[in-house]
C-alpha cells in the first residue's frame, strides 16, 4: 500500500516493532493523512426522515460524476446509520429519527461523525453532525412522589416561625441548555397568605406566623416550567398538615380520604342512575312509536285490501242442530192488516207461541204448532215464522 508517506514507514517500524501490529498502525496513520475534507453540519433533533442536512458535493467541491464513479458511500462504526448519502443529487438526508437524549444522554454538546469514502483514486472525507437540543421533554417531578391511593403530607407545627422550611419540590428535565432551566410557581393553595415557593429552588416556606385559626389540612398546587420555546410544564400537589401531633394529622387526613372516596362513589352512582333512566326513557319512546306505526300500517293494509269482510255472529245465534246450509236460525214476522196502506209493522215477542218451525230432516214441509183456525181468528196478530235449513 502506498500512502504517499513512505518516509514515515521506517519510523513506525522502529516505534512499534517489526511484528504484525505495525501494519495496523501504518494503516491508521495513512487513513488519517488521507482525509482530504472535513465538513460540519448542525441540525435540530427529531427531524423527519428524508429531511435535508446539507449538500455534500457542493461543500466538498465534488461533482456528481465523481460521486457516482467513485462509488461514494458512508462508513460508520455505529449500529444505527442516521444519515444517507444520495449520490445522484449529492445531498445528505436524515435516514433515522435522531433523539439527542437517546444519542448523547447528558453529554453536551451532542455530535456524531462518519466518513464518506470514494475510490479510484481513494478519498476520505469526514463529516460531523452536531445535534441541537429541542424542548421535546416536560419536567419530571422526583419529590414529592405522586401516589394514587395514599396521601403523603408534610407536617408543620403551629409554633413554626416565619420562613420555616416545609418541603422542597425536586424536578429534573432531560433536555439540555436553557430548555432544562426550571422555575417553580405556586398555582393555588388553601391559604396563599401562609406559604410561598422559591422561584429557582422549589423550596416551600411559611411567610407568616402559624396561628390556631389556620386549617389543619392545607393543599398546595405547584407548577414546574422549563425555559424552552414553547415552554413545557408539570404539576405537583403538596399536602401540608398544620398540627403539633401525629394523631391529629392522621384523623384529619383519614376523614379527607373518606370524604373524597364518598364523593367519588356518589358521583359515579348519580351518573349511572341518570344513564339508566335515559336509556329506559328512550327505549319506551321507541317502543311506543313502533307500535303506533305498526297499527297505522295494518289499518292502511286492511283499508286497501279487496278481501270480503267476514261477519261476526254472537254465540246465541249458533245452530244447535248442526245441519243444513245455513248454520243459524232466522225469525221472520208477518204483519197483516185490513188496509195495507194504513198498516203498521208489529214485531213479535221472543218465545211467542205463534212460531212455525221448518224441520231440517223434511223436504220442505212446514209443521204447524198451532192450528190455522187459531191463527186466522186473530187478524191483527203478527205471524212469526222460524226456518232452519
Amino acid at each position: 500500500m502506498d500512502c504517499g508517506l513512505k518516509g514515515y514507514t521506517r519510523c513506525i517500524k522502529w516505534r512499534f516493532g517489526c511484528g504484525r501490529n505495525w501494519h495496523f498502525f501504518l494503516l491508521i496513520f495513512c487513513l488519517i493523512h488521507m482525509v482530504t475534507g472535513h465538513i460540519r453540519y448542525s441540525i435540530p433533533e427529531e427531524m423527519k426522515k428524508g429531511s435535508l442536512i446539507g449538500n455534500v458535493a457542493q461543500d466538498l467541491g465534488l461533482n456528481l460524476k465523481r460521486l457516482r464513479l467513485g462509488r461514494a458511500r458512508i462508513v460508520t462504526g455505529d449500529s444505527i446509520q442516521y444519515t444517507e448519502l444520495q449520490t445522484d443529487k449529492g445531498i445528505l438526508v436524515v435516514k433515522e429519527r435522531i433523539d439527542r437524549e437517546q444519542l448523547c444522554g447528558d453529554t453536551t454538546p451532542c455530535s456524531f461523525s462518519f466518513e464518506v469514502i470514494l475510490e479510484n483514486p481513494m478519498e476520505l472525507h469526514q463529516i460531523t453532525i452536531l445535534v441541537q437540543d429541542q424542548n421535546d421533554n416536560p419536567p419530571q417531578v422526583l419529590y414529592p412522589v405522586q401516589t394514587g391511593g395514599s396521601l403523603v403530607a408534610e407536617m408543620v407545627p403551629r409554633s413554626a416561625d416565619v420562613g420555616y422550611l416545609v418541603t422542597k419540590v425536586v424536578a429534573v428535565d432531560v433536555d439540555s441548555g436553557q430548555n432544562a432551566w426550571l422555575s417553580y410557581k405556586l398555582q393555588k393553595a388553601t391559604d396563599r397568605a401562609l406559604f410561598e415557593v422559591g422561584l429557582q429552588n422549589g423550596e416551600i416556606r411559611t411567610i407568616r406566623q402559624v396561628t390556631d385559626k389556620d386549617a389543619v389540612k392545607q393543599r398546595l398546587t405547584v407548577i414546574v416550567e422549563d425555559n424552552g420555546q414553547p415552554s413545557r410544564s408539570a404539576t405537583v400537589i403538596v399536602n401540608v398538615a398544620v398540627a403539633d401531633s401525629f394523631p391529629e394529622v392522621l384523623s384529619e387526613f383519614t376523614e379527607l380520604t373518606h370524604d373524597k372516596e364518598y364523593n367519588d362513589n356518589l358521583t359515579f352512582y348519580l351518573v349511572l342512575a341518570l344513564a339508566v333512566v335515559s336509556f329506559l326513557f328512550i327505549t319506551c319512546l321507541v317502543v311506543i312509536i313502533s307500535v303506533k306505526i305498526y297499527r297505522w300500517r295494518q289499518s292502511r293494509i286492511l283499508y286497501h285490501s279487496n278481501l270480503p269482510v267476514i261477519p261476526y255472529y254472537p254465540p246465541r245465534y249458533s245452530d244447535t242442530l248442526g245441519t243444513g246450509t245455513l248454520p243459524h236460525v232466522y225469525n221472520y214476522e208477518v204483519c197483516r192488516t185490513t188496509d195495507s196502506r194504513k198498516s203498521d209493522c208489529k214485531f213479535g215477542r221472543a218465545g211467542s207461541q205463534n212460531v212455525l218451525i221448518m224441520d231440517p230432516s223434511s223436504t220442505g214441509t212446514m209443521q204447524r204448532i198451532q192450528s190455522e183456525k187459531s191463527i186466522l181468528d186473530e187478524p191483527d196478530s203478527p205471524l212469526e215464522v222460524s226456518f232452519s235449513v
